[in-house]
């Protein structure tokens, strides 16, 4: 026999495994790493993808509107078993984080005038803010260091967070600033 005729009859993937597969990584990434759980199954687990087709697959995802584990999942998954397959993956990745807020969203719901959700929201809120903080901070990086940046990063905050403007008529506002204070410079 030769390699070709192996490679030939290689099995599909089961729709059933990879549902429990992608309902596995949905269930213990909550919160994040989804990407490298996603990784771990597909080429070193399974070996359902070469490393070049994950990271092929990958970086179409980043390009596509959505979140990139999500659209991981629906490529994966057609790519191993067709639409059904995206279906398939993409429920199984998903329903973990989405029974878990619709079960804290019925608790809360019934118990909103109980003083302890409300202390456990202000709580999670404060976290969250905390969190876009210091992400936000990271991503600025050295911008927060320049004048030039201070000069569109605190008017952009003021005008979203205390004159509470939409975020397109920020954009309406700010853009043209930006533009003009990073445009490039002309040398005579």
């Amino acid at each position: 026999m030769s390699s070709t005729s192996l490679a030939e009859k290689v099995v599909p993937v089961g729709l059933y495994d990879l549902f429990f597969q992608f309902l596995l990584i949905g269930a213990v990434s909550f919160g994040g790493g989804i990407i490298a759980y996603e990784r771990i199954l597909l080429i070193e687990k399974k070996r359902w993808l070469t490393a070049d087709e994950f990271m092929g697959y990958l970086a179409i995802s980043q390009t596509m509107p959505g979140l990139n584990s999500v659209n991981l999942a629906v490529l994966a998954g057609d790519h191993l078993r067709g639409a059904l397959g995206a279906f398939v993956a993409t429920i199984g990745l998903i329903l973990p984080g989405s029974l878990f807020v619709l079960i804290i969203g019925v608790a809360y719901t019934t118990n909103t005038d109980h003083p302890l959700a409300n202390l456990i929201l202000s709580g999670v809120a404060a976290a969250a803010c905390g969190l876009l903080a210091a992400i936000t901070y990271r991503i600025g990086d050295d911008h927060w260091k320049h004048l030039k940046s201070l000069f569109i990063i605190v008017p952009t905050f003021i005008l979203m967070s205390f004159i509470k403007l939409s975020l397109p008529i920020v954009l309406l506002i700010m853009a043209p600033i930006a533009i003009y204070i990073y445009r490039p410079k002309v040398s005579s």
